[in-house]
């Protein structure tokens, strides 16, 4: 019998596949890097945006209360324009001229009010700016109200309104967008704005009195408005006092303190006996001076009151800054296992790049300036010694191999091309030295000729061109020197025992330059120099000497100062040509300290090179800086081991 049987086919299971992108090292860093990427953006996300609200909401409020001390430049100028102006009203003609000034001074913070709110209407608050835009129109009605005043035709209560209404609009303005942030900025933003209306206060009385006492008693409704004003005043200063600290309410008390405080009570002593119309015989300047001391001591307490806000809403936006940076500091670590993570993922490839990488760097670090110092100081006539051998780099891929290869050929073209240059400036030196030292020798045998023949010549004519040949000579000496200084040779030959004249070296330098009668040594102060350093001074100012007659007019003359500077002599060369720009000026001051080598720096002008090395060997400092009016002056500063300061005896002879 035949049955049915029932076979089971198993299918092979496939295997899980990658991620995509996880077969190449580029793919599997950008997924390790993936999530702890977005971790990062979360972090910072929710962290940096709490601490930047914090910082934004500190750099307003420094922003407005730097507005709000401007606010109370103004008004503390108005109120003194509008006592001011009071006392005129009053009959206190002499206040005149006064208020003429004060208009000025008012209209200046006016406009310094207008700059900082220009600048900083980006960061106030919405309301502040509204406010004191609003606060322009009864500032721009004063100029109706003083035209009143200079006709004669304002009366002091209307005037009185007008100056208070703007004085007023600008205190509304203060308080206008107060931040509401940190609980110590807001109240202490709140006392400021107390202290201001306690100040207007007072400042407010000082005009209202000022005309009572130029007219000599109150008239209708004016002993009411004075007693408002001085309730004003205490509801204000009262109100401050609970909101400042220790350190502000002291300094309002030491300007209630002063002697002219308590003169201005005396005062209003006296002006509370003439409620009833009587007669007062204070007088308008007196009141006018030792009030103004009042206001103005409490506009410092209101600069005091200010700084502390401005410093503690500083020390806010500092909190967030650094709690800012702490959530920036643990992205980047969440960033840097992240890294690690992924250059382990990627250590098949990177370590022998890596190793061919610090082999590059070694190579331009070290062995090529190694391989070009050793053939420099080998000797010519020796052969070079061979290369050692390049241990293999670690890895077996192709490419990385031969990239290493190429990298060894490169390496050995460099150090040969280096060997030819090494070998080609040494050549060099060495033959501009022994030209400059056979030209020296010559030179100096001709101008010792031409003594003699000077010394011999009676004939006025040929004598004279015996001179100029001398000169001539003498010139083409500090060409060959400067080739010595140029080549790094030491120059031999003139040395002075003893001490020189600073004013013989200047003389000695004057005399190698062409156009020797256009220099003038102007100032030149006695001093002595070491004579080890004479020839080398001398040549250096007679490069400078020489440059600045090259850059100056024909019929102009150059000028040498010299001067004692504590430890230190100074020289100048002052010319007043045709000057140089501030880069040039940059750059050259760059060859004379000796920072741009000569094979760096450009070499139009020799003289600087040969200046700066000089400096170099003396240790001097050369500078040059722009003439005042036209031209350059060159500053040259001698250390105290080189100069010998000259006795007064000597100094007289």
């Amino acid at each position: 019998m035949t049955g049915n049987v029932s076979t089971t086919h198993r299918p092979n299971r496939p295997r899980p596949s990658t991620l995509p992108g996880w077969n190449s090292i580029r793919g599997r860093m950008a997924i390790v890097l993936a999530v702890p990427t977005c971790l990062l953006l979360a972090l910072i996300g929710l962290g940096a945006a709490d601490r930047a609200a914090d910082w934004s909401d500190a750099r307003a409020t420094e922003a407005h209360v730097g507005v709000l001390l401007r606010v109370q430049d103004l008004v503390h100028e108005v109120q003194r324009e509008r006592g001011l102006t009071s006392g005129l009203l009053g009959g206190a003609q002499e206040y005149r001229d006064d208020v003429r000034t004060q208009r000025d001074r008012t209209e200046k913070a006016r406009e310094e009010l207008r700059t900082v709110l220009d600048d900083e209407r980006g960061d106030l608050p919405g309301a502040t700016v509204a406010a004191l835009d609003a606060a322009e129109g009864p500032l721009a009605e004063l100029t109706s109200t003083r035209a009143d005043v200079d006709a004669g035709d304002a009366g002091r209560s209307a005037t009185l309104t007008a100056y208070t209404k703007a004085v007023t609009a600008l205190i509304d303005a203060e308080s206008a967008g107060a931040p509401d942030g940190d609980r110590h900025i807001a109240q202490g933003v709140q006392a400021l704005q107390a202290l201001a209306r306690a100040t207007e206060a007072v400042a407010l009385e000082r005009g209202s009195l000022n005309g009572v006492f130029a007219a000599g008693r109150f008239r209708t409704g004016e002993y009411l408005d004075f007693t408002e004003i001085r309730a004003t005043r205490l509801a204000a200063l009262g109100q401050f006092r609970q909101l400042a600290t220790a350190g502000q309410e002291s300094g309002l008390d030491d300007a209630f303190a002063t002697a002219a405080a308590r003169r201005v009570t005396g005062y209003e002593q006296q002006a509370e006996g003439g409620a009833d119309g009587s007669a007062l015989s204070v007088a308008p300047a007196r009141w006018w001076a030792d009030m103004t001391t009042l206001v103005d001591d409490l506009h410092g307490v209101q600069k005091q009151t200010g700084d502390d806000v401005r410093a503690r809403a500083e020390d806010t936006g500092d909190a967030a800054t650094r709690q800012l940076v702490g959530f920036l500091a643990l992205g980047a670590l969440i960033l840097a296992v992240a890294t690690a993570l992924a250059l382990f993922s990627a250590r098949s490839i990177t370590r022998p790049l890596g190793a061919l990488a610090d082999e590059a760097d070694a190579v331009a670090g070290a062995g090529l300036p190694a391989a070009v110092r050793r053939i420099q100081e080998a000797d010519p006539d020796a052969p070079l010694p061979p290369e050692p051998e390049k241990p293999e780099l670690p890895g077996g891929a192709r490419e990385i191999t031969r990239l290493a290869t190429a990298l060894r050929n490169v390496e050995r073209t460099a150090v040969d091309l280096a060997a030819e240059q090494a070998v080609l400036r040494r050549n060099s030196t060495e033959s501009l030295t022994s030209l400059g030292r056979r030209n020296q020798a010559l030179l100096n045998r001709q101008l010792g000729l031409i003594t003699t023949l000077e010394s011999q010549e009676l004939d006025p004519e040929a004598l004279a061109e015996l001179f100029e040949l001398d000169h001539l000579a003498t010139r083409m000496r500090r060409n060959a020197e400067s080739l010595l200084v140029l080549a790094g040779a030491e120059s031999p030959g003139r040395v002075w025992r003893g001490t020189v004249a600073v004013h013989e070296v200047v003389q000695s330098a004057v005399a190698e330059v062409e156009q020797y009668q256009r220099v003038a040594v102007t100032d030149v102060q006695p001093c002595r120099v070491r004579g080890h350093c004479v020839a080398e001074l001398s040549h250096l100012l007679a490069e400078l000497v020489e440059n600045a007659l090259m850059f100056s007019p024909p019929k102009q003359p150059v000028e040498v100062y010299g001067w004692r500077d504590g430890a230190e002599y100074c020289l100048a060369v002052v010319d007043r040509g045709i000057g140089m720009t501030a880069a040039r000026i940059a750059e050259a001051n760059a060859v004379l300290s000796g920072r741009d080598a000569f094979l760096k720096a450009p070499t139009r002008f020799l003289g600087h090179h040969v200046v700066g090395a000089l400096a170099a060997r003396l240790g001097a400092h050369v500078e040059l800086r722009p003439t005042e009016g036209s031209g350059v002056t060159a500053y040259v500063a001698l250390p105290s081991a080189l100069v010998q300061e000259v006795s007064t005896a000597a100094a007289a002879h």
